[in-house]
């Protein structure tokens, strides 16, 4: 008694799903962001959480940029005031490079402050344990 080969779909379904999910969380971790690159102090609980925020950059040498466009801090209140009126629920993430000066970062923070912000958070990256 011969026995003729059969094909068996469910386990080629199964391949394929497995195959497909693998592509899929492999493509998240090579998103790169598009930021300035700066060293971020370390926090041990460090979390975003806010949607679409806007992006000030503090770099070492101490330039401030919004989404990669580089501003004195007397026009970075008059730019956060022209951002708030489009959205009333705006977000800033203040990324400061840890060798900024403390006065520097405490200015920008206080230029937000009167524009109206009041979602700031200070973008930090976890601390190696």
């Amino acid at each position: 008694m011969e026995r003729s080969p059969k094909l068996m779909i469910i386990p080629m379904i199964d391949i394929i799903f497995f195959l497909l999910v693998f592509f899929m969380v492999s493509t998240l971790y090579m998103v790169e962001q598009k930021s300035i690159p700066v060293n971020l102090p370390q926090a041990a609980v460090a979390q975003t959480d806010l949607e679409k925020p806007v992006a000030v950059t503090i770099t070492e040498a101490g330039k401030i940029l919004v989404d990669q466009e580089e501003i004195p801090v007397e026009v970075l209140a008059k730019r956060m005031q022209i951002e708030l009126a489009r959205r009333a629920d705006l977000a800033v993430v203040l990324r400061a490079d840890r060798h900024t000066e403390h006065g520097r970062v405490v200015a920008v923070l206080d230029e937000l402050k009167q524009a109206g912000i009041r979602r700031i958070a200070i973008a930090t990256e976890n601390k190696a344990r």
